[in-house]
């Protein structure tokens, strides 16, 4: 993964014009000359205020289990996985349980059910997100969609996912078969199970709704703010932003570490082909969009390891 990172990231680089005498770290450098930094800053507080929001989300997750956190401490193994996140894809999500575990002893096979139950309506607001996209801009996404190497023309790609559905299938199969008389196995499922089903239990399941919708509108601003703060793509309106965010919620999702590389190909080959904006400009400008929300999350990653530190300290 992070072999393949890299590569990406250095296909992007290249794809940066310079001239004699100039880098392309000086590029991207003039690139965050021009930004408004006012706008950057903004950014930075909307997603800080989106992770509190989060954190008051799964919360209200682990009330129907019986374990009731506080939001601080909610908070604090939220930002931590979103830290090992950009090492490890996906490690985050087990992470913040097991710092959870630490702080609120929580069981970390409920918490992270109550995780994979909170995966699956992020998943929704993505669909739905995407769908409002076709919507506003359609002609552009599918013009974008029909420049994709992607070959309808043979079904061997199908057949391989096909067989790979199958084996991995079996595999389950057989690690369900081998652990169905383990009693550790089974209180382990049984808690993973009761986390997953506690969306359904959630006393507040109108305003649970409505908060992920609020978080997800909020990524949406985080987006709009960094994109007005460049003058490149100052112009680009109300409807290309949609555009963008949607592509770059996708790109996120690849599982790389913190959607280096990914993130860095899809979002500017969009910016190039739907909006006409200048290579160069719309990699730099994708560098440092990244760059700054990486920034965020390492900083209040680091920040959130140091205070759980030392409460556990404390606590001993």
């Amino acid at each position: 993964m992070f072999i393949l990172a890299a590569v990406l990231l250095w296909l992007s680089l290249r794809s940066i014009p310079t001239v004699e005498g100039e880098s392309k770290g000086d590029f991207i450098w003039k690139t965050w000359g021009r930004s408004n930094k006012w706008y950057l800053f903004a950014m930075a507080a909307v997603a800080i205020f989106s992770h509190v929001l989060r954190a008051h989300r799964w919360r209200m997750l682990l009330v129907p289990t019986g374990n009731h956190v506080s939001l601080g401490n909610s908070f604090l193994s939220l930002m931590i996985g979103y830290l090992v996140n950009l090492a490890v894809p996906r490690g985050g999500e087990i992470s913040r349980c097991y710092n959870l575990l630490k702080l609120e002893k929580t069981p970390v096979e409920t918490s992270f059910g109550t995780v994979v139950a909170e995966r699956v309506i992020d998943v929704l607001c993505l669909f739905l997100l995407i769908a409002i996209s076709f919507f506003v801009e359609f002609d552009k996404l599918m013009a974008f969609i029909g420049t994709l190497p992607i070959s309808s023309s043979s079904g061997s790609g199908i057949y391989k996912w096909l067989i790979i559905g199958v084996l991995a299938l079996s595999m389950l199969a057989g690690a369900i078969y081998f652990f169905r008389k383990n009693e550790k196995f089974k209180k382990i499922a049984a808690g993973f199970k009761t986390g997953l089903m506690a969306v359904f239990k959630i006393e507040q399941f109108t305003f649970f709704i409505v908060l992920s919708l609020i978080i997800w509108v909020l990524y949406f601003v985080m987006s709009y703010f960094v994109i007005i703060a460049f003058p490149e793509t100052r112009e680009l309106g109300f409807s290309a932003v949609l555009t963008l965010f949607a592509m770059g919620a996708i790109a996120m999702a690849v599982p790389l570490p913190g959607g280096a590389g990914s993130y860095h190909t899809i979002v500017p080959l969009g910016l190039v082909m739907l909006y006409n904006l200048p290579q160069g400009e719309a990699i730099a400008f994708v560098f440092i969009f990244h760059a700054w929300q990486t920034f965020i999350m390492i900083v209040g990653g680091i920040v959130s390891l140091i205070i759980s530190y030392w409460i556990l300290r404390w606590k001993k």
